[in-house]
């Protein structure tokens, strides 16, 4: 809880979720957090016993969770995906296919699906559980211990559509962790490949027999190694077109990993799977954060976006809120969510004066918020002009908030003075204020004294 308003936001969730039977109960536990987790953290300077605890997001009804400040305890791996995220990730496979369905009338045939450890620990696997409805599959449980010990392979009359050939990028964390999920989805997909189906019903067995070849649909980066580095590259300004950092998000995704691998770079299967992908799904989990909160957002949605553009391909961009794991996901486009979120939170009086209470940590949220927004301008086309006309009315723009910017954080407001100013020379910006660029040099100027 020590993101400003986390709590606050984190309680209003608790009210509006239907499946809680106590409100009540989990509101007075999530209150409790704060101090548990300032006598958890002395107990542990002093060498005493922490009692343990799940770990887990309370906004998606993980009560148990709740109070913080406990000894955490992730998830059995060999559980993943449980029993209630194979329901969830179904529906959000579904919701995700209508989408697709109704922005292009037909069908999607392959997609590529952006898979974080962290997500899935915090979920039980919902993101590989709709990566496997996509394809066909549902995960078999052995009874007494609810351990995933298989899969079934469901026909295509049984959801209503054709097979979908799926592509994960996995996150180094879920590499590390989650090694028995990728012999599982590896598994999933070779079954589906060998598969005596119509091209029509099975894309992905209709390029096997193409090429002869097993199908390899597991990437990430090199073993040891994680991230993607975009955002250090965007921040020192080390790019001179959209195109080198798309090739730096193929450089750094393109080990293949399966069950019997410990990864093999093999960056011309994984630009086919970009190249040839008609959409690609990031999934948020977690009501606490959204699309500008983190630049790994940006990163990883907006890297895929410029590897694609350069390739010649221009996919869909889906960003899916299943934030309330008893409803129905919200699938947006990237673009979409950008406007939502800049209007609901990132230009918001509200949000932006709530900031303003906490000071120097406040300020960096807001520096964060633009520089994600730029990031998102730098690597797609799903941000306007107009959007950094609002960002820049709301912050440096506004005297108020100008003026706290400066006395709270001068490094967080120059490092906006710096990104607004940098969005206007590579033009993704043209300001309806003729003076906005001199008053920006000004600004830097003044800081720098």
């Amino acid at each position: 809880f020590g993101r400003a308003g986390s709590i606050e936001a984190t309680e209003e969730t608790i009210r509006a979720m239907d499946e809680i039977s106590d409100p009540l109960d989990a509101m007075a536990r999530l209150r409790a957090s704060p101090n548990a987790e300032r006598d958890g953290l002395l107990s542990a300077l002093d060498g005493r016993f922490i009692a343990a605890g799940p770990a887990g997001a309370p906004s998606r009804g993980r009560i148990d969770v709740l109070p913080t400040g406990r000894n955490l305890y992730t998830i059995d791996p060999r559980g993943v995906p449980t029993r209630t995220a194979w329901e969830i990730g179904k529906r959000t496979a579904e919701e995700v296919v209508a989408r697709y369905a109704q922005d292009h009338g037909e069908w999607p045939q392959s997609i590529v699906i952006d898979l974080w450890g962290s997500a899935t620990m915090r979920t039980g696997g919902d993101d590989l559980a709709q990566a496997l409805a996509l394809l066909g599959v549902r995960p078999v449980w052995e009874a007494s211990s609810s351990r995933v010990t298989g899969f079934e392979i469901l026909p295509p009359a049984s959801f209503g559509r054709p097979r979908i050939d799926v592509t994960l990028r996995i996150s180094g964390l879920f590499r590390d962790v989650f090694p028995s999920q990728i012999a599982l989805f590896d598994e999933a997909v070779q079954s589906i490949a060998q598969l005596d189906e119509t091209d029509d019903e099975n894309p992905l067995a209709a390029k096997r027999r193409q090429t002869s070849a097993d199908p390899l649909r597991i990437f990430g980066s090199a073993p040891g190694t994680y991230g993607l580095g975009l955002g250090e590259q965007l921040a020192r300004g080390q790019w001179q077109d959209q195109s080198e950092l798309g090739e730096a998000y193929l450089t750094s995704s393109s080990y293949a990993y399966r069950s019997a691998n410990e990864g093999v770079a093999a960056p011309a299967e994984f630009r086919a799977q970009i190249a040839s992908a008609d959409a690609f799904v990031h999934v948020q989990d977690m009501v606490e954060q959204d699309i500008l909160d983190s630049d790994a957002f940006a990163e990883h949605e907006g890297g895929f976006a410029a590897a694609a553009k350069s390739l010649g391909a221009t996919p869909s961009l889906y960003h899916v809120d299943a934030t309330k794991g008893g409803k129905p996901a919200k699938v947006r486009t990237v673009k979409e969510e950008i406007a939502r979120v800049l209007n609901g939170r990132a230009t918001n009086p509200r949000w932006i004066k709530g900031q303003m209470r906490h000071g120097w940590r406040g300020a960096t949220e807001i520096a964060e918020t633009v520089q994600n927004l730029y990031a998102y301008a730098a690597l797609t086309d799903a941000v306007e002009s107009r959007h950094f006309d609002g960002m820049f009315d709301a912050t440096l723009g506004n005297d108020e908030v100008n003026a706290f910017l400066k006395e709270a954080n001068p490094s967080a407001a120059q490092s906006i003075a710096d990104t607004f100013l940098e969005a206007e020379k590579r033009g993704f910006w043209t300001s309806r204020r003729n003076s906005t660029r001199s008053a920006l040099e000004a600004f830097i100027n003044e800081a720098a004294i």
